[in-house]
């Protein structure tokens, strides 16, 4: 598959997401960092996004709280290219009601290529990076190719988008 590259300016769209057992660790982390972040476009969820614009006095774009959807925002933010860079301390201890929301982000992210930080070491080597602060172009791949594929029957994907007449031929294929 051919590569594309996506610009991150040097002003980086940050997402700092936490599970409740992690606020406090990525609080502390934040406001240790505070001075890295503030030039940085942050955006957070829920309940964690208000601590942190408490805690570190700058504004932060508050989505909804991961269980109601956050997670979810950010995923779809990553694919929009609105975030360039994941801070998402998780529990990994912990059992999570919405965990395929959890999974979901994470394959976003990996999916787009974005530097993506699930514990505080991590964090710090990529908040500290020479990287961090330039503007850096990440090679993602072009996914031109997957949306236009032929699927069985002969038929281009298009943009992916299934249609309804096109639940009548699956269906078909399927009995076939």
């Amino acid at each position: 598959m051919t590569q594309r590259k996506i610009a991150m300016s040097p002003d980086k769209k940050i997402a700092l997401v936490a599970h409740d057992n992690k606020k406090r660790d990525l609080v502390e982390w934040a406001t240790f960092n505070r001075e890295l972040l503030a030039h940085h476009d942050i955006y957070a969820t829920g309940t964690t996004g208000a601590i942190l614009e408490q805690e570190l006095r700058f504004p932060i774009r508050r989505l909804q709280s991961g269980p109601l959807g956050g997670d979810q925002q950010i995923g779809a933010k990553i694919v929009d290219n609105e975030i360039d860079f994941l801070v998402f301390f998780w529990d990994p201890l912990e059992p999570l009601p919405h965990d395929p929301d959890v999974k979901a982000l994470l394959r976003m992210a990996v999916v787009w290529n974005i530097p993506t930080a699930c514990n505080r070491a991590t964090a710090d080597f990529m908040i500290s990076s020479p990287l961090m602060d330039d503007e850096y172009h990440r090679l993602v791949p072009d996914y031109a190719e997957y949306r236009t594929r032929t699927i069985e029957g002969g038929q281009s994907s298009g943009s992916g988008d299934v249609g309804v007449g096109d639940f009548d031929q699956i269906r078909h294929a399927a009995l076939v």
